[in-house]
């Protein structure tokens, strides 16, 4: 089946000033990173990540097939356990891997470059709870998960559709995967994530690609991007494993992404996590590669500390901001995409604890050279919940990265050479033509910050960020309108999803 394609969206009404440019559908870097160490103390990372794989090893539970492919490659095979020799797993990666792929969105424009120089900023993944200022903190629904997939559509700071951006706990566990990847699908048409919590879950995930995309385009091309966690310290269990045998086998991306909580699940040092996630992650590429040669995928980390108090673990921290940037640096000598990053906060509301932790980990993540930045906006309570404020609130935030990301034109017209012409010393600039042809696209203005003088913003009621953010996502909602989608893809899906529902009996836990 061809794919659907259609024109880009028009935007804004006719001025005499310049159109304003449309938005990329993600960020091409031009700015240099920022890394932490050197080549020598990367090597020693790298040095320990393979002493882990060779003396310690990985446990593929309940998974004959994946260590049978790890012994016919030379590795080590003890019941449940796998040891690699010195370099093995790289070798495997590095020999086939690529350095970056394209993810196919339903609509052609929207699609996205993952890898290089490249960033692309998604919504918040996993959450059982969302908070609104209107009800507070509740168990999320599948209309909440809808919604969350519009606003992310309507938002031109998140590239991407995202996953599991809310868990819609209505829904029988083993059956609601069907409603989130159509909502991805039927409410968006920027590229979406697949779901990884059953093998036979990520086999239906394929088969709605295949219906949108067509069999053939989704062999050879990716369309899915899917979260592939190890069960840390040192494991990865036979959910995780069947769903990547799934996508590895289809040719859809896999993001694999130890989570490390440090003191708990690793040792409490950033040296120390960073070479166990590297380990963990290196085994799993390498199975990837095993199963097909020149599937796409990304090394994720996926890191907090946590309160040696309280046990809780903890967002915005300097040290995960290490280890992520270890992590990236580490991604960048094997050569293969990074995922890492986003809006972390423990905070319960949208406050400033929220936004602070939040813009920390941001600018670490932009400084680090994340490629894949799951969780950019929406996040809250050390991942439990999903705030409607806070993803309009950080999508809002996100624009600000992408400028900074994009980095300094140092063109002739931004020189602006002609403007120093036209003013005289102590006039101004402001109905320069210099300033006519770019004041709409000269700075980046966020929707939601208030700039006004305080009588204004007294006359306006005196509202702060979090009601403006509630104001905007409610009326964002209520502009809506869903993207095109071919009637026949349309009816394809929804009998395959009422088939498959009815194959099924429901479980709820």
């Amino acid at each position: 089946m061809p794919r659907e394609r259609r024109e880009n969206r028009r935007r804004g009404a006719k001025t005499d000033a310049p159109p304003v440019p449309v938005t990329p559908p993600y960020i091409k870097r031009r700015i240099p990173y920022f890394e932490m160490l050197n080549d020598d103390e990367l090597s020693i990372i790298e040095r320990n990540a393979d002493t882990i794989l060779e003396e310690i090893g990985i446990v593929y539970g309940e998974d004959p097939e994946a260590r049978d492919y790890f012994l016919k490659a030379g590795a080590t095979v003890e019941g449940e356990l796998v040891k690699f020799p010195r370099g093995m797993c790289r070798e495997i990666i590095q020999k086939t891997a690529k350095a970056q792929f394209t993810q196919h969105a339903r609509n052609p424009a929207k699609s996205v470059e993952i890898g290089g120089n490249n960033m692309v900023l998604v919504p918040a993944y996993g959450p059982p709870f969302v908070y609104n200022q209107d009800e507070g903190r509740r168990y999320a629904n599948i209309d909440d998960f809808r919604n969350f997939v519009k606003l992310a559509y309507m938002s031109d700071n998140l590239h991407h559709s995202g996953g599991t951006v809310c868990e819609p706990v209505d829904l029988p566990v083993n059956k609601r995967h069907f409603d989130m990847v159509y909502s991805h699908i039927k409410y968006s048409d920027k590229a979406f994530m697949g779901s990884v919590t059953a093998a036979e879950r990520a086999e239906d995930s394929v088969s709605m690609a295949k219906i949108v995309f067509g069999d053939e385009f989704v062999d050879q091309n990716c369309v899915l991007v899917n979260l592939i966690n190890a069960n840390s310290p040192m494991t990865f269990d036979a959910t995780m494993l069947g769903a990547l045998k799934v996508y590895a086998r289809n040719n859809q991306a896999c993001m694999v992404s130890p989570f490390i909580i440090a003191g708990a699940m690793s040792p409490v040092s950033a040296a120390g996590v960073a070479a166990q996630s590297f380990a963990e992650a290196l085994s799993a590429m390498a199975l990837v590669q095993l199963i097909r040669p020149g599937a796409p995928m990304i090394y994720g980390n996926f890191v907090s500390s946590m309160s040696m108090q309280t046990g809780a673990p903890t967002f915005g921290s300097p040290e995960a901001a290490q280890v992520m940037n270890i992590g990236a640096a580490l991604a960048r000598r094997l050569g293969v995409p990074f995922r890492s990053g986003g809006g972390f906060t423990s905070s319960k509301l949208p406050d400033a604890q929220a936004a602070y932790e939040s813009a920390d980990s941001m600018h670490s993540t932009m400084l680090a050279g994340a490629n894949f930045v799951l969780h950019a906006a929406g996040w809250m309570e050390g991942g439990l919940c999903t705030g409607f404020e806070k993803l309009v609130m950080d999508a809002d935030r996100l624009g600000g990265y992408q400028k900074l990301g994009a980095g300094l034109d140092c063109s002739p017209e931004a020189l602006a050479r002609d403007a120093y012409g036209e003013v005289e010393p102590a006039g101004h600039f402001l109905g320069s033509a210099h300033t006519m042809r770019n004041y709409q696209t000269a700075f980046y203005e966020p929707a939601l910050s208030d700039s006004e003088n305080v009588e204004s913003w007294e006359d306006g009621g005196a509202k702060d960020m979090r009601q403006r953010a509630y104001e905007r996502w409610t009326s964002r909602l209520r502009a809506y309108k869903p993207p095109p989608i071919d009637a026949g893809v349309k009816e394809e899906l929804q009998a395959y999803v009422e088939r498959r529902k009815s194959e099924i009996p429901d479980a709820w836990y």
